[in-house]
């Protein structure tokens, strides 16, 4: 790894005030640049979820599209929602819907009500405003959100900033 970057990995439940959530995002962002890593990835733990909100289609793919706008992402084609699992462990719905810097992708647990969202971008983005907006689109009583600044050990890779 390279001596100029160290990964950076937080886990938080989030529990905050709108005003607390702008500022966790400020510090992430202003962590962000400072840094200059390749993109940021954010795994967004849902739990609690409303039952009929992990089950329809339609709403997980407004839901996706929404989000994208709401993080300024531009999205790359329609997004792609398939429900499969022989395991009622993790059957559900699974979202993918390519951006032009990356990746928003999901998978929603219909046995345990709960819903798992990615978001890696090489573009900077409010990950705590990302993840409450995913707590009351799918009626969550719980989230914890991970993040991790990413980087490959190659000094020449080009950022968006």
């Amino acid at each position: 790894m390279s001596a100029e970057f160290a990964p950076t990995l937080t886990t938080r439940e989030l529990t905050a005030s709108n005003k607390d959530v702008a500022l966790l995002d400020a510090k992430i962002l202003a962590e962000y640049r400072a840094r200059a890593p390749w993109g940021m990835a954010a795994a967004i733990d849902l739990g609690g979820c409303d039952p009929q909100a992990i089950r329809d289609p339609e709403r997980i793919t407004r839901f996706v599209i929404a989000l994208c706008e709401l993080i300024e992402m531009r999205r790359f084609g329609e997004p792609l929602v398939v429900r499969f699992g022989a395991d009622p462990n993790v059957c559900g719905y699974s979202l993918a819907q390519l951006i032009e810097t990356s990746l928003v992708s999901g998978h929603f647990a219909e046995e345990s009500d709960s819903a798992y969202i990615d978001i890696f971008s090489c573009k900077p983005y409010p990950p705590y405003q990302a993840a409450e907006f995913c707590r009351q689109w799918f009626g969550a009583t719980t989230v914890r959100v991970s993040l991790a600044l990413r980087q490959a050990d190659h000094p020449d890779a080009p950022r968006i900033q």
